[in-house]
């Protein structure tokens, strides 16, 4: 009786574990989430290169803009001059001259505007990226930490079956000793129990792995975990979750702008075959300081047109692959539309699989428990055979293992839903803390004529 109690009793807590935590202590996942969004380095090293992509406009906008240099040398001089009478005369001097240029572009054959609005295309496409990167290192995190979960539960459970089979075994042995049982039924209970130890060192040994994931990708050791609730906000149908795709997709929109900006590296490359103006201007100062000092001073200012007549022909072979180029991309945005299609019927049909599976593990452990106590019962009165009992607890077991990890993928397909139409984000998870803003600094440096400071 004592060891049936035992077995009861490990069995209430195996339960236990696999139920969900109450919502007032799943904010475990959201502050795991806010950990990664603040310190993991693949998201930190993406926004590094979208502010690398910002310079690309103050580039582009400096085709507006002067440049000035300014040069300037000193010398020694020697003159040996020979005359017609066979005399000859020298000159030993000191020259020396200073020179400040200047160029005003008037017109480049539209390539300031065109590369302007390319460079901005290219930041709102790097910055759909960086949705796209953050997307996807929050996906990961939400993975590490349920697989984390699974793992932990899966031992408990894998632990608690050890101790179950271990009694099991004493309570077998016990009564082949008063004769009520075979060494048969012994080699049995004896077998069960190593298979449950060996699945115990494989569950251990799952979650390690897990924990090293998840500090990789959260940046610190796993703590108390809660079993979290699924996101809210869903899409109500397949229709929705696909309609959400088309228009919040970070890698549609990124696609987008990829094209547009392609289409403008067209006229940029096209504006080479234009005419281009500036305005030119110098001032140049000189001056002899041996043997005695002579200064001029020279300003001039100049209107320079340039009109292409024949460059060889690379203008044009450039041309032609911006627009193949140009066609790629527009190629590249259908196919990202439908990986985003495709993307969001997946996440959405393993959503409902999940949904489903869960519902009916959950009806197959209610019955494995009532089958289970019912074998007990039969093997107690001699109508079941130890191995009844044995297999009836393995298929308990297995049961409520598979609970378990159904459990996590609906948690992680209702998130990958959520990553499908672009709301796997901060802002609409509702993190804590401050979310990046990817326009401050492009406003900062938009308009900046000088200075090599930076942000990191």
């Amino acid at each position: 009786m004592r060891s049936e109690k035992m077995l009861r009793f490990g069995l209430v807590v195996a339960v236990l574990l696999l139920l969900p935590e109450a919502p007032v202590r799943a904010e475990g996942l959201i502050e795991a989430l806010a950990d990664t969004y603040a310190s993991n380095p693949r998201l930190l090293a993406a926004r590094a290169r979208l502010r690398a992509t910002d310079e690309n406009v103050p580039v582009a906008l400096s085709g507006w803009r002067p440049s000035i240099s300014a040069t300037g040398d000193i010398g020694l001089e020697n003159v040996d001059r020979y005359l017609p009478t066979n005399r000859t005369t020298n000159a030993f001097g000191i020259p020396g001259d200073l020179k400040l240029a200047f160029s005003q572009p008037l017109f480049r054959g539209f390539r300031t505007t065109a590369d302007t609005e390319r460079s901005e295309n290219l930041v709102l496409a790097e910055r759909a990226r960086l949705v796209a990167t953050e997307q996807t290192v929050l996906l990961d995190a939400v993975t590490a930490y349920m697989n984390v979960v699974r793992d932990r539960a899966v031992l408990e459970l894998s632990t608690a079956n050890v101790e179950v089979l271990r009694k099991q075994l004493q309570a077998t042995e016990d009564r082949f000793r008063v004769g009520e049982l075979t060494r048969t039924d012994v080699a049995q209970a004896q077998s069960r129990l190593q298979r449950s130890i060996a699945d115990q060192v494989t569950a251990r040994g799952t979650l390690t792995s897990s924990i090293a994931t998840y500090v990789y990708v959260v940046g610190h050791a796993p703590r108390d975990l809660a079993f979290p609730l699924p996101p809210t906000s869903l899409p109500n149908d397949e229709a929705q979750a696909i309609e959400a795709a088309r228009a919040g997709n970070p890698n549609v929109i990124a696609a987008d702008y990829d094209e547009r900006a392609a289409n403008k590296s067209v006229d940029l490359v096209r504006g080479e075959l234009y005419p281009s103006l500036s305005l030119n201007g110098t001032m140049s100062y000189g001056a002899d300081l041996n043997p005695a000092t002579t200064e001029t001073l020279t300003e001039t200012m100049t209107a320079t047109m340039t009109v292409p007549l024949y460059l060889s022909g690379s203008v044009y072979a450039r041309l032609r692959g911006a627009k193949q180029t140009a066609s790629q991309r527009m190629q590249d945005l259908a196919n990202a539309r439908r990986v985003a299609v495709e993307g969001a019927t997946s996440a959405w049909e393993s959503l409902q699989t999940a949904q489903a599976t869960v519902v009916a593990f959950e009806a197959e452990v209610r019955a494995l428990e009532i089958a289970y106590e019912g074998v007990q019962e039969e093997a107690r009165v001699g109508a079941r055979m130890t191995l009844d009992v044995l297999n009836a607890e393995q298929e308990l077991f297995n049961g409520r293992v598979n609970l378990v990890r159904v459990r996590r993928n609906a948690v992680v397909s209702a998130y990958l839903v959520f990553s499908s139409v672009g709301r796997m984000t901060a802002k609409d998870l509702g993190l804590a803390g401050t979310a990046y803003d990817p326009s401050e600094y492009y406003n900062r440096v938009r308009n900046r004529w000088a200075g090599a400071e930076i942000d990191r």
